[in-house]
């Protein structure tokens, strides 16, 4: 089917926006150009692409479908114009780096901070998502490269995956609060205490619940929260045992123990993953090595 490129970016543009005089600005193009070329790809797809209304426009399912597809073209052409434009300098042109708010905090800014010394004229983004959209990030053509935690469900065989750290994840717990300092703990036990975690969009929860399948136990967290170092200000409160990684805890913390347990938890790795299908920019590969 022979479809002019154009009529796809004004859906696009109509379809993340969900406005056709808004599309019409960015496209620098007017408002029934817009609406004429939305017509002539419902017609030659033969689909209703938008429901209509006076107050606001939506994506059919069958515009959602389309949308899936076009969204990762348009970045990827997107991305290919900006590296042309930056003909392999480091002179400008951006970084797009998809990472965890705990990653960003904990690991990232020190490398942030030297890049831009070595390269200040290079613009650094970067999108803050759970580990598993990240990924999702990456797929789509939205990031350079993204900063997780590994095992992540969210990547594909095509990522290029590079191990940067390893890891332990570790119970945390206020000593007045909970007298289990001296102990070795089982799993079994653990899972009758009040467990704080991530919540169930992040590796961190999965790595956790799959642990405790594996030991043929049910594990019902009593809170479940997008940030760990809030998990760990409810730790210092004595509401429950937060599951974190270990590099997430202050050095100088006098308030929290680890909790020792009988069975050994598997280790974890900081990865970096960039897409093997795509090629890469120079500000990228050099962040990269820098890492």
């Amino acid at each position: 089917m022979d479809i002019n490129y154009e009529l796809y970016k004004v859906f696009y543009y109509v379809a993340i926006t969900l406005s056709f005089s808004e599309a019409s600005k960015r496209l620098y193009i007017s408002q029934s150009a817009v609406s004429q070329s939305v017509k002539v790809l419902e017609k030659k797809l033969n689909q209703t692409l938008f429901i209509r209304s006076t107050k606001r426009v939506q994506l059919t399912p069958e515009g959602e479908i389309l949308l899936k597809h076009i969204e990762p073209a348009i970045n990827l052409i997107k991305k290919g114009e900006t590296q042309l434009l930056e003909a392999n300098t480091l002179n400008g042109g951006q970084l797009r780096i998809g990472a965890s708010d705990t990653i960003c905090r904990y690991f990232l800014v020190p490398y942030l901070n030297r890049f831009h010394k070595l390269y200040p004229h290079v613009h650094i983004k970067v999108t803050n998502q759970t580990s598993i959209e990240c990924a999702k990030l990456l797929e789509n053509g939205q990031v350079d490269f993204c900063i997780t935690n590994y095992p992540n469900s969210g990547l594909s065989n095509h990522q290029s995956i590079r191990v940067i750290r390893e890891f332990s994840d570790v119970f945390v717990a206020h000593s007045s609060h909970f007298a289990l300092q001296g102990r070795k703990l089982s799993l079994k036990e653990l899972q009758s205490s009040p467990i704080l975690m991530l919540d169930r969009k992040s590796t961190t929860s999965e790595f956790l619940h799959n642990l405790f399948q594996r030991h043929q136990l049910d594990l019902v967290p009593e809170i479940e929260l997008s940030s760990n170092d809030l998990l760990i200000d409810l730790a210092r409160i004595g509401l429950g045992i937060a599951f974190v990684p270990d590099f997430c805890i202050p050095h100088d913390e006098k308030d929290l123990f680890i909790l020792e347990l009988e069975e050994q938890l598997p280790t974890r790795q900081l990865v970096v993953v960039s897409n093997d299908t795509l090629p890469i920019s120079q500000a990228a590969k050099q962040f990269m090595e820098i890492l």
